[in-house]
């Protein structure tokens, strides 16, 4: 990375499925990932609890020393449905109090294998960031091709006019952990200059009325 500006990341979010998956790479990736985290001394952020995936990056960090922090919807701690969270635990109330606090408190994203959850929520959080309603950068973990198939749709959603060049920078792809942990490091973001006059306010939904076509 020698002549690249390198981005201070201390806290990465991690998207993931509560089910392990059907290829044992996609456990040991998430094992590797949290232990790449803890080596880099990198904190997670995550969904709480221990099933599948989650509980595989959230062990694995917290063995190697770093601290761990679940976010999780307090309907989901009746019964213990997701088992305990490895770490510090913050209870919301709504899945959308969740992934936002994620935003606010993560300095960068990473999405491994999962199912709609997962999905959900890298592109709540890619939408956001092509609104500039932050500027923080996302990537998946393509392990043995998980990804291609959503790479290529986004591929041709950008030749449909769907999604701007620019846009579609937005979203990083790497095959190993490595890889993409330094990609995140390097990404300059790229804001539109028309959506990046819109503005967000916590209190307020209103925001400036634009003469533009969004492409969302």
């Amino acid at each position: 990375m020698e002549g690249v500006l390198v981005r201070k990341i201390k806290k990465i979010c991690v998207f993931c499925g509560a089910n392990s998956g059907k290829d044992v790479a996609f456990v040991n990736a998430a094992f590797h990932l949290g232990e790449v985290l803890g080596k880099r001394k990198i904190d997670l952020v995550y969904g709480g609890g221990k099933l599948g995936l989650m509980g595989c990056v959230s062990t694995a960090v917290a063995q190697h020393e770093r601290q761990v922090l679940g976010i999780i919807p307090s309907a989901f701690t009746v019964n213990n449905l997701v088992g305990e969270t490895c770490g510090k635990e913050i209870k919301v109330a709504t899945m959308q109090e969740r992934l936002v606090m994620m935003m606010e408190l993560s300095d960068a994203f990473i999405a491994l294998p999962g199912g709609f959850g997962t999905l959900e929520e890298l592109f709540q959080m890619i939408s956001w960031a092509q609104l500039s309603i932050h500027n923080k950068p996302i990537g998946v973990l393509n392990i043995n091709g998980f990804f291609n198939g959503l790479l290529s749709f986004v591929d041709h959603a950008v030749k449909q006019e769907f999604i701007t060049p620019r846009a579609r920078k937005i979203l990083i792809s790497a095959t190993t952990v490595d890889e993409l942990v330094d990609k995140l490091q390097a990404f300059r973001f790229e804001p539109d200059p028309a959506l990046s006059k819109l503005k967000w306010s916590p209190s307020s939904s209103q925001k400036e009325k634009l003469d533009l076509t969004l492409r969302l």
